[in-house]
């Protein structure tokens, strides 16, 4: 008698990446939402829509890129390189606190790069 391996399904690449997307503004609409509610006089940079949701798709969309690379050519530096990246991400929305934005609006877009990071790692781990 031989023993048969059930059958692993795999979502395919394009599947993850879109639900990806989608969670990510999702997230990122929530994290607006609240960060502008506590923006009082604040610049409120990055908060709208307009703002995040295509910056948001960008974002899933060179970070995939960046994980397939890394993967590719380094495969034991993706535990180094995505935290670093998301670092680095963040030093834009800190040097707005030069330019009057509130701590409210700074943290929201940082956590907004973190929702997209996430999304990122979430759907790539597999591929």
């Amino acid at each position: 008698m031989t023993a048969h391996a059930p059958a692993v399904r795999t979502v395919p690449l394009a599947a993850r990446l879109g639900v990806a997307v989608i969670a990510a503004a999702v997230v990122n609409t929530l994290v607006a939402l609240v960060a502008g509610a506590l923006d009082d006089g604040g610049i409120g940079m990055g908060l709208t829509p307009a703002n995040y949701l295509p910056a948001t798709l960008v974002g899933v969309a060179v970070g995939a890129a960046g994980w397939t690379l890394v993967r590719r050519y380094a495969p034991g530096a993706l535990r180094i390189v995505v935290p670093a990246v998301l670092a680095v991400t963040w030093v834009p929305d800190l040097l707005l606190l030069t330019m009057a934005a509130t701590a409210a609006n700074v943290a929201g877009l940082m956590l907004m790069h973190a929702a997209v990071a996430t999304a990122v790692v979430l759907a790539m781990r597999e591929a």
